[in-house]
């Protein structure tokens, strides 16, 4: 990992690994909000878990600037974190830079990595996020088919998890069948960010595909709690 850097310009703080490559961004007026598209679309499994009280605990693999962290801190009081973190200095910078909130019953931080990080646990997450990259955005074990296989495993009955492929300098395909290896018909590549980032959605066992019409309502109650608006994503799947 490179440097670890961060900027400001226009009310938004982002995150640097030694590269123009953002690893993070906080708006500093509203740092609990999500930012960067890709970040609002992995938070789609939200609108597919079951009843209001889930999820109840969260793997979140890559800190970054602690966006899903922020978020899920301030929104839903009731839900475990847990984050696995390979670099102690993102955390350093996340907590001096980024309003990382303190560790709690809430919230726990490993640093570790976190492919044998997870194939070492038994705990058990109704939502994995994986957002890990290095300098040069690559994500390494994270984009294997251990890695998968072993997210899976830790996943509750009906748990999601939710990557960001990193996907502008390279093609999607590669790391797509490792998770339908993983997952098999269970996963749903969302259409690409105009940052170049692809989220896929990968589902212990439910159904898919995604149906957009099917949660739209969901969606609306999600922005009215949370000012959390996927609609703009729906809308983008609804003219695959």
């Amino acid at each position: 990992m490179g440097s670890i850097e961060t900027s400001e310009k226009d009310g938004v703080r982002t995150l640097h690994f030694g590269s123009a490559l953002v690893q993070g961004a906080m708006r500093v007026a509203r740092p609990w909000s999500l930012e960067l598209e890709y970040t609002r679309e992995m938070m789609l499994p939200l609108l597919l878990g079951a009843g209001r009280a889930w999820p109840r605990a969260v793997l979140q693999v890559g800190l970054g600037a602690a966006s899903f962290t922020r978020f899920l801190h301030r929104h839903f009081p009731a839900t475990r974190v847990a984050v696995v973190e390979i670099a102690p200095a993102v955390v350093a910078v996340a907590r001096q830079s980024f309003r990382l909130p303190p560790e709690s019953h809430r919230l726990s931080i490993a640093i570790a990595e976190a492919h044998e990080w997870l194939a070492g646990s038994r705990r058990r997450f109704d939502l994995v996020l994986v957002d890990g990259f290095d300098d040069e955005g690559n994500a390494g074990m994270l984009e294997s088919l251990p890695f998968y296989l072993n997210c899976r495993e830790r996943l509750a009955p009906g748990g999601f998890l939710a990557a960001n492929l990193l996907t502008h300098r390279r093609p999607v395909h590669p790391v797509a069948r490792r998770l339908r290896e993983a997952f098999g018909e269970r996963v749903q590549l969302l259409p690409p960010c105009s940052s170049g980032n692809t989220v896929a959605i990968a589902a212990r066992d439910a159904a898919f595909p995604i149906d957009p019409a099917a949660l739209r309502e969901p969606a609306l109650a999600l922005k009215a709690r949370t000012g959390l608006d996927l609609t703009p994503t729906l809308d983008r799947l609804s003219l695959r």
